[in-house]
């Protein structure tokens, strides 16, 4: 593998009982992308394809067609503890975005939108599966650290604060290349999952590596909470 890319990792091995030595290899190029990257994309990881796609097309139809008066109809109760909902950055920020976030399914903190039709029941249901994924990833991270396979598990058991968000980037002008400023995540494991335009970058000693988007995959950011460990 060289350092034009991230790794990628084949998790077929983790969803059957008799592939020892591909749990050992994925386990083995997870622990020295850790190590290297702090990132690694993940293949056949249990997300239904399908559903992924859908996310996104209903995501570009919310964020591109509906009206500001329509995305504001779900912006964060006020008073809200997080901005669940819909909201932008304000104009004076460097990060030119707007985005949709949600908490676990049940929170009542979530305010989804009603538009497009059936937004709500696609959000809930990819939350659910990155859960599960989630809870695997800790598990495989755990081993990778030399630590029982439910360590990070119990030390982030509190998952009601874990959350989802969909972005808009708003496209680039000739006085501004819009995006989002250089950033760690202070987190402990972040699920991002591209459209075709891609954008997202890793830095690695010093240079900037892009990710480009491929199907079906998704990217593993481990947080600085992990790294921590790592160090």
């Amino acid at each position: 593998m060289g350092d034009s890319c991230i790794p990628t990792v084949d998790l077929s091995p983790c969803f059957r009982e008799d592939d020892e030595d591909g749990l050992k290899k994925a386990k083995e190029i997870i622990g020295q992308a850790c190590s290297e990257y702090g990132f690694f994309q993940v293949v056949n990881h249990g997300v239904p394809l399908g559903l992924m796609t859908r996310a996104i097309e209903l995501s570009k139809t919310f964020f591109e067609t509906l009206p500001i008066e329509e995305k504001l109809k779900c912006a964060p109760n006020s008073g809200a503890p997080l901005p669940a909902g819909y909201n932008r950055q304000p104009d004076q920020s460097p990060d030119k975005n707007e985005y949709l976030l949600m908490f676990p399914p049940g929170s009542n903190l979530n305010v989804y939108p009603q538009n497009p039709p059936h937004f709500r029941e696609v959000l809930e249901q990819i939350f659910a599966y990155f859960t599960r994924l989630g809870v695997l990833i800790e598990s495989i991270l755990s081993q990778c650290l030399g630590l029982p396979s439910t360590f990070l598990k119990e030390f982030n058991g509190d998952r009601s604060w874990d959350f989802m968000a969909a972005l808009h980037y708003f496209p680039a002008t000739e006085a501004e290349n819009n995006g989002i400023t250089e950033h760690e995540d202070g987190n402990c494991i972040t699920f991002v999952f591209q459209d075709e335009a891609g954008g997202l970058e890793v830095r690695k000693n010093g240079e900037w590596i892009p990710v480009i988007p491929t199907r079906g995959s998704l990217v593993v950011n481990v947080g600085d909470v992990i790294q921590g460990m790592w160090l």
